[in-house]
């Protein structure tokens, strides 16, 4: 029996440790339950009996908004530009990913400068009018988290939806037409179902972008988890609540992953054979008012989630002279781009270190790594902030050195913290770049003589650059736009464009925040732009 056993390689044990390293901080905030003190557990049960119920009905009601807004505009849209045509359809189909571009807490600031009661919308409505009452309820809400919310983040729900429609259910549909059944029929029990697991995994993206929100329900004012988190840690000084808030926030993560698995576990569909299917999907064509509701429907979500924001932004800063002088501009833009193309670079490396050792040796401790390692994605910045800061603390108590200082001052706590969320980014890319290279390859290598280091680099890696390009791009877009992190584990006067930003904004400075702002979007259309290439490719 002990004859079978064979042990880990040495790239698997390296593997399995680093594993561990980026699973770290997400395990030690739960040994806060069982190391508080007194005057943590006083606090915690003083906050369940007054925030934290606010917390979590705030949290809640926040999700459940944006599951009806960002999936009613996602299905929408992406049904009319696959099944329907109209004028401007080509064009909406990629026009409609543009609001992936533009950070959620940007499109808050631009929105609250533009609706808020002192806003130019207001003011020229009561000078016209001489009504002095508002004319809507305050933006800074977390009805206008929602509406927010909804406008950047339906592209998620658009883009799995409209694929799995062209991919699954569009032949069936032309199938069912020549049957006779009508066009009702065919949306209700062929399109809508066979596109639901694409609905729900849509939704969990938004859901889970949501849930890792701080930017939007800090600069709102509104109580969500996120920023109790942060208030318990930097205001009360309580980093022991902290860390139990932070497991309650992940809990409603895994409610979320669990829910988009069993909402998919039992369906099965087989995608579309192009060389057998004798039935081209031909758009149904709309005339008069119905085109003009379509072209109205799919152009609306454009307007608001992204050209009007820029709009706004691109007015803001015209005319205006900042408070800063350029050269901080560029000292920020420096920041932002040396930490996301060193997160880039490591996440895209470790990505291929894992699709490697999985294509050479499927054992189940790699497997297991490289799962844990995909789901950083799913957790939010708050969280790792505290996971991390309390790694740090408990290895300083541990080795006397001080090391917790200097992994804060050179930046590593804040690419440890990139590196958890954002690898799972760039694995996905590299294993559809594997999935891609036939396993027949391989085996004419190994014929050949060639080790599997040979092979990796005269086989696998010319066919890799692609995928490892397309990841390095997103993973560096990630990094970039990403703000609670940085926010809490940034080196002293090291401001990166997204952190300027949003202080600027909230110290109610939109025309100088206007630059880093729109600077972010600029780089968050780099991805928008190879999703588009991609989609083209497709059609």
């Amino acid at each position: 029996m002990f004859s079978r056993f064979r042990w880990p390689s040495a790239s698997t044990l390296a593997l399995t440790a680093l594993t561990l390293v980026l699973i770290w901080p997400t395990l030690v905030i739960w040994h806060a339950w069982f190391e508080s003190d007194t005057s943590s557990w006083d606090l915690l049960r003083n906050m369940a009996q007054t925030v934290l119920p606010d917390y979590t009905l705030t949290t809640v009601g926040l999700c459940l908004g944006v599951m009806v807004g960002a999936g009613s505009m996602g299905l929408v849209s992406a049904t009319l530009v696959t099944v329907f045509e109209f004028p401007g359809r080509r064009v909406l189909e990629w026009l409609l990913l543009l609001p992936l571009a533009a950070p959620a807490f940007i499109v808050a600031f631009a929105y609250t400068d533009f609706l808020q009661f002192s806003g130019p919308l207001q003011s020229l409505w009561r000078s016209l009018s001489g009504a002095q009452a508002p004319l809507w309820p305050d933006v800074r809400s977390t009805g206008g988290a929602i509406g927010v919310f909804s406008l950047t983040l339906y592209p998620y729900v658009y883009l799995l939806v409209r694929a799995a429609l062209l991919e699954r259910a569009t032949h069936l549909m032309a199938s069912a037409r020549l049957l006779g059944a009508g066009l009702t029929r065919r949306l209700l029990t062929i399109a809508w179902p066979m596109a639901r697991p694409a609905l729900v995994a849509g939704l969990a993206l938004a859901l889970m972008e949501t849930l890792a929100d701080y930017g939007v329900a800090s600069y709102f004012g509104i109580q969500t988890f996120s920023a109790g988190i942060f208030k318990a840690w930097l205001v009360m000084d309580e980093p022991r609540v902290a860390a139990q808030l932070s497991t309650l926030l992940l809990l409603g993560v895994l409610v979320v992953l669990t829910w988009e698995h069993r909402a998919r576990r039992h369906l099965r569909f087989h995608a579309r054979n192009h060389a057998t299917d004798t039935h081209e999907h031909q758009p149904v064509r709309l005339q008069g008012g119905w085109a003009g509701l379509a072209t109205a429907l799919t152009t609306l979500p454009v307007l608001l989630g992204f050209v009007l924001p820029a709009a706004i932004l691109i007015h803001a800063m015209m005319g205006r002279e900042t408070d800063w002088a350029w050269g901080r501009f560029v000292s920020w833009s420096l920041n932002s781009l040396s930490l996301a193309g060193l997160t880039a670079v490591m996440a895209v490396a470790l990505a291929l270190a894992f699709g490697r050792v999985l294509r050479v040796r499927r054992d189940a401790l790699t497997r297991a790594g490289a799962h844990t390692v995909g789901l950083g994605y799913a957790l939010p910045a708050t969280l790792l902030v505290v996971g991390i800061l309390t790694t740090l603390t408990q290895l300083d108590a541990f080795t006397g050195q001080g090391l917790a200082g200097w992994f804060t001052t050179t930046g590593m706590a804040l690419i440890w913290a990139y590196l958890i969320r954002f690898t799972a980014v760039a694995q996905k890319s590299i294993e559809s770049g594997y999935s891609r290279i036939p396993p027949t390859l391989d085996e004419a290598s190994q014929t050949l003589g060639q080790t599997a280091s040979a092979t990796f680099w005269r086989v696998h890696w010319p066919l890799l650059r692609t995928s490892s390009l397309s990841a390095l791009l997103l993973v560096f877009v990630d990094v970039m736009k990403e703000l609670p992190a940085t926010l809490a584990l940034r080196p002293f006067d090291h401001d990166t464009l997204a952190v300027v930003a949003y202080q600027l904004a909230r110290d109610e400075r939109l025309g100088d925040a206007a630059l880093p702002a729109l600077a972010l979007v600029g780089v968050g259309l780099l991805p928008v732009w190879l999703l588009i290439r991609a989609m083209r490719r497709k059609n």
